[in-house]
């Protein structure tokens, strides 16, 4: 076996560009998080504001465009240091406090206005079950049963595979017990093994006569759920207007009673990209929205005191080591920045057409066209727009909602397949429900609005992608 020498070159990322590129990526919330940790840890990071006293004006070049805040964060640290440091903290009279006495903790404030979290589904119903009166034995099961029940408020499995036969605490007419118990707790319906019994248990708590109802839940619920009316009214012998009236009252009650409690919250967003139109003329304004992390700066002060030999050589890399984190932060903030702001323009200017006429204007974007017009590589395109929002005259929008694939119309013209959503929608809106329009009948119409170069399965999964069912259960009797 011989050696041999191989001459290459591979590319590394350092650990700051690594750094910047998850900056870049990160939606303004979480970026608000990631300063916040910083100017809790960097004593030389702070944001400009007017409650903060100034040290001075200390001529120091840190490199920084931007900055501001917290600028005592870690001054005992600092005086723990070195003496020469302390002595020269004490003999200072510029700095003074750095935080005005009357000023509010803004951290303790939100931490007061944050709303509590919310009580899960599970310890809703066993604070209820503690309080009913019941055999030890069906209470035990009473408890097994509550933890399987799934976040709708269904239980989802059979109570014969509840029965442990090593399990003495419980048998199985306790699970039987315990669950009609467990069906008579809030929200009404919760317990039940599916929409059927979870309408019937709201129908016998509701108070209200509604014989008519349970009749029809109870035998026919299956065709019911087909839509076949007709075939309803024939057993039932009764009017199809019956049993729409019927309907309407059964709407009333909840088929996924367990989302009133500890019901996932939405994510809060946050609107990074502004687009609105110009007053005097054609065309639309692109800016960045202003947030704190816009404001931050090194502090001159700490400054001043990296650059003074009189200073303990430990303190001075102390400080130097952290203000070269700080100019590094702030530049990967200010990038981001730029990018973002470029990147939207771009956006702006190959989708002018949405932003003056609506989402049926919308056209196919690739991310390669939009990372050409602004010299960069197209992953960072992908970083930039990745959970960050747009506002505009037609709402919040993700931003990655303006990249999308297509097709070309009859007129030869890029339609976006989020133009072609909206359209099937207002398609489907339009329709009459007596007689609803059959995918074949749905791409009939795209076609006379100028969308013809779609094929048939293509409407059919864009209709079940957005929750539409097919003719025969939209139809209205």
């Amino acid at each position: 076996m011989h050696g041999q020498m191989r001459l290459e070159q591979k590319m590394k990322l350092s650990p700051q560009m690594i750094q910047s590129m998850e900056i870049l990526q990160m939606p303004l919330l979480a970026l608000e998080e990631r300063i916040e940790q910083e100017l809790s840890s960097n004593p030389v990071l702070e944001l400009e504001g007017p409650d903060v006293i100034e040290p001075g004006q200390a001529d120091v070049s840190t490199g920084s465009e931007v900055g501001e805040a917290k600028a005592g964060d870690g001054f005992d640290k600092l005086e723990s240091l070195d003496e020469n440091f302390k002595n020269y903290v004490n003999d200072t009279e510029s700095y003074g406090s750095v935080r005005r006495s009357e000023e509010p903790d803004t951290k303790l404030e939100a931490l007061k206005n944050t709303e509590a979290r919310g009580k899960s589904l599970t310890d809703h119903l066993l604070e209820q079950w503690v309080l009913l009166d019941t055999q030890e034995s069906a209470r035990k099961a009473g408890e097994v049963i509550i933890g399987y029940i799934d976040e709708r408020g269904y239980l989802k499995i059979r109570l014969e595979q509840l029965r442990n036969k090593d399990n003495t605490e419980y048998d199985y007419p306790d699970l039987e017990e315990a669950l009609k118990l467990v069906q008579t707790l809030e929200p009404a319906g919760v317990g039940a093994r599916d929409i059927k019994e979870c309408l019937l248990i709201q129908i016998n708590n509701s108070g209200e006569r509604m014989d008519f109802e349970r009749r029809l839940v109870s035998e026919y619920m299956d065709i019911l759920l087909e839509n076949r009316l007709p075939e309803i009214a024939r057993k039932m012998k009764c009017s199809v207007d019956e049993i729409n009236k019927a309907i309407e009252r059964l709407s009333k009650f909840d088929t996924s009673p367990g989302l009133q409690v500890g019901q996932s919250r939405n994510h809060q967003i946050r609107v990074e990209v502004i687009v609105e139109p110009l007053d005097d003329e054609q065309g639309f304004s692109v800016k960045i929205a202003e947030s704190d992390y816009s404001r931050l700066k090194v502090n001159e002060y700490y400054a001043k005191i990296a650059k003074d030999k009189n200073v303990g050589a430990d303190t001075r890399s102390f400080l130097q080591k952290n203000i070269r984190s700080a100019n590094w932060l702030m530049s990967a903030v200010g990038q981001r920045k730029n990018t973002l702001h470029k990147v939207a323009q771009s956006i702006v200017k190959n989708q002018l057409e949405f932003f003056e006429k609506g989402e049926r204007y919308l056209r196919p974007l690739p991310m390669s066209k939009v990372a050409d017009e602004v010299g960069i590589h197209l992953a960072t395109v992908s970083r930039a727009v990745a959970g960050k929002y747009l506002q505009c005259p037609w709402g919040i929008l993700p931003l990655r909602k303006f990249f999308s694939g297509g097709t070309e119309d009859a007129n030869g013209e890029q339609r976006s397949w989020e133009a072609i959503r909206v359209r099937l929608q207002e398609i489907i809106d339009n329709e009459d429900k007596s007689k609803p329009l059959s995918d074949e009948g749905i791409l009939k119409e795209l076609a006379q609005a100028g969308m013809g170069n779609i094929a048939r399965r293509t409407v059919a999964k864009y209709r079940k992608l957005m929750n539409i069912p097919p003719a025969r259960m939209r139809k209205r009797y």
